[in-house]
């Protein structure tokens, strides 16, 4: 077998965890590795509903006995709601599964790499002894896996500063425990699939709308409060303050929510400029705009708790605008720090003149740089990407 045993791999598996912000990560490496249309997408899913989402910090595999024991116990109604992947063409991530997959495809297909984000997908990934590659740190045993790929904040807790922000007694269990090794590759923010080729599919797509509108254009995107980035109305009416402010100066405003965005925070964005023909707000009905956002805005204003959002607007060179980072805390806090220390982003004030301020810089080019060093370690392993 020659042909087939040459070294190439030309293939790979996606092993995500529901949520858009591990899954894009993954299918953004995917793209940069030219697996874009030779790849397969697997997903951990936990059972939901009624009491699961107190149970929803256990390991995978111990919540899933548990929820079945509930099940039988209680019956099923009060418990969990009806299963559902969401898309027909996702399975259910077993590693058992997988590795007989690619045993049972390898004559045809090759090897296989295995590229996994996300707490929940950690066991998976890393039972499946093949070129496995996690993205997000997985916090403990590392040489689990032939490359993690996390952002450099992640680190954050060995720092002298975070150090002293933690009681000596909880020190020991707080990960990571030790600085980077040789199969971690560091990135600035979070992997994306903002890459050029998808931008300028998306200027297309998306010219008949966001071509014609007065320039400059300014967008908002807005995401919700987390654990570590909290905030309340009282950021919102200070954003529509500003936005009031810099309005004279723009040639239009559009305004997206994430899915995180509290009912009460969109409210009142859309009381207050829902009226305004400079101002356009997209309301979740319809395609997404957010990569013809990313490809037709002249500058952004982003709230600061996505560090998704931000990678991808910084990825553009275009003008980045962050309103509450000064609320972050923990290792987010070193994220904003990080951005405002490269030039990439700048608070947002109200004082702008959108028309006068622009500003550049290297765009965060995260993605295709960690593409890179997947492709060096695999050489050092004696394997090529051949797509």
């Amino acid at each position: 077998m020659p042909e087939i045993l040459d070294g190439a791999i030309r293939r790979a598996v996606v092993i995500g965890n529901g949520f858009a912000g591990a899954e894009n990560q993954c299918i953004g490496l995917v793209r940069a590795l030219g697996f874009s249309n030779r790849h397969s997408l697997y997903r951990v899913t936990r059972p939901r509903g009624g009491i699961n989402r107190w149970l929803k910090w256990l390991p995978v595999s111990i919540h899933k006995r548990l929820d079945s024991v509930i099940r039988m116990i209680c019956g099923k109604s009060r418990f969990q709601t009806p299963h559902k992947i969401g898309i027909s063409n996702v399975l259910d991530a077993d590693a058992h599964h997988i590795a007989t997959m690619a045993r049972e495809t390898f004559h045809k297909d090759g090897p296989l790499l295995v590229i996994a984000s996300g707490r929940d997908t950690i066991s998976v990934a890393s039972s499946i002894k093949r070129c496995p590659i996690q993205i997000q740190h997985p916090r403990f045993q590392l040489n689990r896996f032939d490359l993690v790929i996390t952002p450099r904040h992640d680190y954050f807790p060995l720092t002298p500063h975070a150090q002293r922000q933690i009681p000596w007694f909880l020190r020991r269990w707080v990960t990571p425990w030790e600085p980077p090794g040789h199969n971690v590759v560091l990135t600035v923010g979070a992997l994306h699939q903002a890459d050029s080729a998808a931008l300028r599919v998306a200027a297309s797509a998306w010219h008949n709308e966001l071509a014609t509108l007065p320039k400059p254009l300014l967008v908002v995107n807005v995401g919700g409060p987390t654990g570590n980035c909290p905030y309340d109305v009282d950021l919102v009416k200070k954003l529509v303050v500003m936005l009031q402010n810099v309005l004279w100066s723009c040639g239009s405003i559009r305004i997206s929510f994430s899915r995180r965005t509290p009912e009460k925070i969109s409210k009142i964005l859309v009381k207050e400029f829902a009226t305004n023909p400079k101002v356009q707000i997209w309301d979740g009905e319809g395609s997404n705009p957010h990569m013809g956002h990313l490809a037709w805005a002249d500058a952004f204003v982003i709230t600061a708790d996505s560090v998704s959002m931000l990678s991808e607007a910084c990825s553009t060179g275009k003008p980045v605008y962050v309103i509450g980072a000064e609320r972050c805390t923990w290792k987010f806090a070193d994220f904003q720090n990080s951005l405002q220390k490269q030039g990439v982003a700048r608070p947002f004030t109200g004082n702008e003149n959108m028309t006068a301020e622009s500003w550049s810089y290297p765009p965060l080019n995260d993605t295709a740089e960690a593409a890179s060093q997947v492709v060096a370690a695999l050489a050092q392993r004696g394997w090529t990407i051949r797509a």
